[in-house]
């Protein structure tokens, strides 16, 4: 079975549960197999949770979910060193982060602290407790949800955060033939509790590589950064994209060739990517909301403007 069929499989199998999100569920498997953290930003009751859950299930992956709140502590991410007195030695006890799918739910809605003891898990691979590193599993993935519409008793993410987020993505509501079918698929019993593996740990690591592989041009190099350098210089733009961001870009785009079935980039993976990795790490000038614009569409105007090259 090829790399775009695998992966075609795992999108299928989440659809089972999902109904009428194929863009999003696309997006999910892209980010895996580039090792990238993903932001699911939507409303309560759209299916947050459950497209993740049901991405874990399709993986047979360890998978662990936490509840974000005010009263989450920096070591119930990472984990804690506790000390056994019958033994007389201290013992790690490990936090959420050790598995290889964590479910950080309303991640706004814990407190700063919390919230940064993430950021060398999803940088590193590894938490630091009392002077020593452990690694977390191979393959490990952080999917995080927030609510956009409630700011009451939240904490939102810093930029040094949301960078960490390879990408972020949009569930959204159902067209109206989509929530029947989900009224009749849930009605009585939840399709997830039938969802069975389609691929394990062995299988998305040789993915993992292979992605690494898929060759990209100078001159998508070139587009790439062209595209980021234009994001520094609008004018309405306050905060452009870094060059984490950049590469992001690029991973994303080899991911894209890789689920198309090939073994190279084109401009067109690059311009496909380009919202769902971009447009978070941009922060807008307050004018920009006086012309009603946001992220999508200034980015929609960058991305009209550079010029795509014609050979790759």
């Amino acid at each position: 079975m090829s790399d775009a069929q695998i992966l075609s499989r795992i999108v299928e199998n989440i659809e089972k549960v999902i109904v009428g999100k194929r863009r999003a569920v696309e997006l999910l498997a892209i980010a895996l197999v580039c090792e990238g953290h993903v932001l699911i930003e939507d409303v309560p009751g759209v299916g947050k949770t459950t497209i993740v859950s049901s991405l874990a299930k399709s993986l047979n992956f360890e998978f662990k979910r936490i509840q974000f709140t005010p009263d989450i502590l920096p070591s119930d991410i990472t984990g804690i060193t506790i000390y056994d007195a019958k033994k007389g030695e201290f013992n790690f006890h490990a936090g959420a982060v050790m598995t290889n799918i964590l479910l950080a739910d309303e991640i706004n809605r814990t407190s700063p602290k919390t919230q940064s003891s993430l950021l060398e898990v999803m940088e590193e691979r590894q938490v630091t407790v009392d002077g020593k590193t452990y690694k977390v599993p191979t393959p490990f993935m952080v999917l995080a949800t927030q609510n956009p519409i409630e700011y009451i008793g939240t904490f939102p993410l810093p930029e040094a955060q949301l960078d960490r987020f390879f990408m972020k993505i949009s569930i959204g509501y159902p067209a109206a033939e989509e929530e029947i079918n989900i009224l009749e698929r849930f009605n009585k019993k939840s399709p997830l509790e039938e969802l069975t593996s389609v691929a394990d740990v062995e299988v998305i690591k040789s993915l993992q590589q292979h992605v690494k592989e898929v060759y990209v041009d100078k001159s998508i190099y070139k587009y790439v950064t062209d595209i980021a350098n234009r994001t520094r210089k609008h004018p309405d733009i306050e905060l452009g994209v870094s060059p984490r961001a950049s590469l992001a870009l690029v991973k994303a785009a080899q991911g894209l060739a890789l689920y198309g079935g090939r073994d190279y980039v084109i401009p067109d993976d690059v311009k496909k990517m380009a919202h769902p990795v971009f447009s978070h790490r941009m922060m807008l000038k307050p004018e920009a909301n006086l012309k009603e614009l946001d992220s999508t569409l200034v980015l929609d105007n960058i991305l009209s403007q550079v010029i795509v090259p014609t050979k790759a």
